[in-house]
């Protein structure tokens, strides 16, 4: 893969410019297992946010019904 395809991959990702410098650096290095490591951990990072995100929309749904019932 490209080294430009992947840092308009980790950009696009939500990763700041201190990370993709990081891993940009680890992949030129050929360090495939600290850059593995730095992905899963951005991608639990990102899982995290999703499932926060899922709750808050948990949250407005309930709060949607409960006004609907007192229609």
């Amino acid at each position: 893969m490209e080294t430009k395809k992947i840092l308009e991959n980790l950009s696009d990702m939500g990763c700041d410019d201190k990370q993709i410098c990081f891993m940009k650096k680890m992949y030129e290095e050929g360090d495939t297992d600290t850059l593995l490591r730095d992905l899963r951990k951005c991608r639990c990072n990102l899982m995290d946010e999703l499932h926060a995100s899922q709750k808050r929309i948990d949250n407005m749904d309930f709060l949607i019904r409960q006004i609907q019932k007192e229609k």
